[in-house]
């Protein structure tokens, strides 16, 4: 079974209607595919919410997986940070942590941000925001 880590485009996506919410449904319902999120996720999800949007926030995140962000994690974001820092290339620190957290849990990254991660290590699959 193959795991994905949802980044916060995405699931803005979903919350708003988007497509992003039928395929996340798909990926639910079909099994072969686990979906997951992280606490950065979350933080930038729950910031960013209209009023009355709650219930719909319980029912996105209930069924993913929370992939864990612990010190590899960190280490892992603070390495690619610095390593990209020193080409001239500014990543962010939440990115990075996201990135680190699909990493830590063997997943891909489904994104509608592709550019924001162009760590060699992971593996992105692109989910076009705003469709």
């Amino acid at each position: 079974m193959a795991a994905c880590l949802l980044d916060t485009t995405v699931l803005i996506d979903a919350l708003r209607g988007r497509r992003a919410a039928h395929r996340i449904h798909d990926l639910r319902t079909r099994g072969d595919d686990v979906p997951h999120i992280c606490a950065i996720n979350v933080e930038e999800v729950i910031r960013g919410i209209r009023p009355g949007e709650d219930d719909a926030i319980r029912v996105l995140f209930k069924g993913l997986r929370l992939a864990p962000l612990g010190r590899q994690e960190g280490q892992r974001a603070g390495r690619w940070r610095r390593e990209f820092a020193a080409r001239g290339v500014t990543l962010s620190q939440a990115d990075c942590l996201i990135a680190a957290a699909a990493l830590g849990a063997r997943a891909r990254l489904v994104t509608g941000n592709p550019k924001h991660f162009p760590m060699k290590e992971l593996t992105v699959e692109h989910w076009p925001a705003g469709e």
